[in-house]
């Protein structure tokens, strides 16, 4: 038996029966054996357990999660491993990970049809990483904005995981070979380092793919090359992809903000909610009749692009209804809309804080399931790499 022949029969061995519906239940998009042969669809993203979860993360990542789920086999992860790049003692790092697994189930995300599971259950994410640092250079990681943003003018005294924490964010995508991501504007770099690295893999290895008859063909250029990793497409859409603080439009809303009213926790109840809804800064001028008069107005335009968001609609059909109106009058319908929309998400999430075992049996068994796709990628790739293997 050739050396090609031989590859075919051990370097994927064909899943077991009923894999599929162990690993994506009820699933009718396509059989998992396809997921891991071909680059089918499979959306893949995750949230870091530090601090807690917010407006911002809930209509820039969450709320597209439970969206995504509808028409994709999706794979949503707790990445408890990459709260680690910026602090390493944490007071409760299980504990904020069992709380966006909450999120995720709390906000429509359904664990039984799809995967939720948190990062370190699953050993083939560092695996891959080490593989990955290995691929990417020096001056792509120089590159990215966000490590030099967080280590600041000290960056001799940043850890080493924050710097090549892009790599890591890259095996998290790869080792299921995942074609689509959801991401926000701050992660479109993080994105294009995965590209790269799948891409220099692939060039890297194209011939050894081929051998081992494991491959897509795929177009770089106007070469071909045998590739074994998709390209990884972003997926970006709709109103307030990026909310703002309430206190200063200017940035971002964050967990780290030491004004909680800079903020609408997801945990929040309806009086809190509209409390920081109410005291959010504003101008004194009232919303504009048109669109284009929102321009150097931050904060208002932060407010009616939240409203947008939870309401489903446009910023235009937003200032059609409200233009020309004081925030006296908008405000109060701003806060009726979200208390709408995530006073139910708080109740839900703190009865599911409650049965923390609960949770953990649901991480448990995604995690489980990811470990079944993310051992397959791994044989193929100790393969095409030339490492030993059972």
């Amino acid at each position: 038996m050739g050396e090609c022949a031989a590859a075919r029969e051990n370097v994927n061995p064909i899943l077991p029966t009923g894999v599929r519906e162990i690993i994506f239940p009820g699933a009718l998009h396509q059989p998992i054996e396809d997921i891991m042969a071909e680059f089918q669809k499979l959306v893949f993203s995750g949230v870091q357990p530090t601090g807690n979860l917010h407006l911002g993360n809930y209509l820039g990542a969450i709320r597209k999660f439970v969206a995504l789920q509808k028409d994709n086999d999706c794979i949503y992860c707790v990445v408890d491993e990459h709260a680690l790049t910026a602090q390493l003692v944490h007071e409760d790092l299980r504990g904020q990970t069992r709380a966006i697994a909450a999120a995720y189930i709390a906000s429509g995300i359904d664990p039984k049809k799809h995967i939720v599971f948190n990062q370190s259950r699953v050993m083939q994410h560092a695996e891959l990483t080490w593989i990955f640092n290995c691929v990417a250079r020096m001056g792509w990681l120089n590159r990215m904005t966000q490590f030099k943003e967080k280590a600041g003018k000290d960056r001799e005294n940043a850890s080493v995981g924050l710097f090549t924490y892009p790599d890591l964010m890259a095996a998290d995508i790869l080792v299921y070979r995942a074609t689509h991501v959801p991401v926000g504007d701050d992660q479109k770099q993080h994105l294009e380092l995965t590209r790269d690295i799948a891409q220099k893999f692939n060039n890297d290895f194209s011939k050894r793919i081929a051998e081992l008859g494991v491959g897509v063909e795929m177009a770089v250029g106007e070469e071909k090359v045998n590739g074994y990793f998709p390209l990884t497409e972003p997926l970006i859409e709709g109103e307030a992809t990026r909310v703002m603080s309430l206190r200063d439009g200017s940035k971002k809303m964050s967990k780290s903000d030491p004004s909680d009213l800079s903020r609408i926790n997801l945990t929040d109840d309806a009086d809190a909610i509209a409390r920081k809804i109410k005291k959010a800064k504003t101008d004194p001028e009232p919303l504009p009749s048109e669109l284009t008069g929102l321009k150097d107005r931050p904060e208002a335009q932060n407010l009616v692009g939240i409203y947008a968001a939870l309401a489903d609609t446009t910023k235009e059909k937003v200032i059609a209804e409200f233009g020309s109106r004081q925030f006296s009058v908008f405000k109060p319908a701003l806060a009726d809309l979200a208390v709408e929309k995530l006073a139910p998400i708080a109740a839900e999430m703190r009865r599911l804080m409650a049965d923390p075992a609960h949770i953990d049996a649901v991480l448990r068994d995604g995690g489980e399931r990811a470990g079944m796709l993310a051992e397959a990628t791994m044989k193929t790739v100790r393969r095409i790499v030339g490492l030993l293997d059972d």
